[in-house]
């Protein structure tokens, strides 16, 4: 019955991004179905002062925010129209660019359906897109040897 329910074919969506990069799929059990990745650049930090740095942060929050904005395009692109057959959505990338896009209205339900693990990614991609479903359908199985207290969690 365990290995039955481990095994069934669901429907899951998948949100990956780090500062600059995202990928967004529909999962039917292992195949992908659905999807979207992208980049936008984003200028890494200057070690210089005054003026150009300022001017230099500015331009770099301004990159940040529309690679932000891209990425909550493509989810909601790619994920909404799956909607009511997503069983689970899976965030993984970087947790501060996953927890920015919690403030676009349009991504609520998707939140609503997050489901762990939060996965550790490297840069967005579509072979790492690819390679997610080994990661949120692993199983964790915990053995507990027979007047062995099972510890938290168990």
């Amino acid at each position: 019955m365990v290995v039955a329910h481990a095994l069934r074919e669901r429907c899951v969506g998948v949100v990956l991004v780090r500062l600059g990069g995202y990928a967004a799929g529909v999962f039917e059990g292992e195949r992908l179905v659905a999807s979207k990745v992208g980049a936008r650049l984003v200028q890494g930090r200057t070690a210089a002062g005054g003026w150009s740095q300022q001017r230099f942060a500015r331009r770099r929050r301004q990159q940040a925010g529309q690679a932000r904005e891209a990425a909550a395009d493509a989810a909601a692109r790619v994920l909404l129209p799956w909607l009511g057959r997503l069983e689970a959505v899976v965030f993984g990338g970087d947790r501060r660019s996953v927890d920015a896009l919690r403030g676009d209205r349009r991504l609520d339900p998707l939140f609503a359906l997050e489901a762990g693990p939060f996965l550790t990614v490297p840069d967005p991609r579509l072979q790492v897109l690819q390679d997610t479903p080994r990661d949120f359908r692993a199983v964790r199985v915990r053995v507990v040897e027979p007047g062995e207290r099972p510890g938290p969690g168990g």
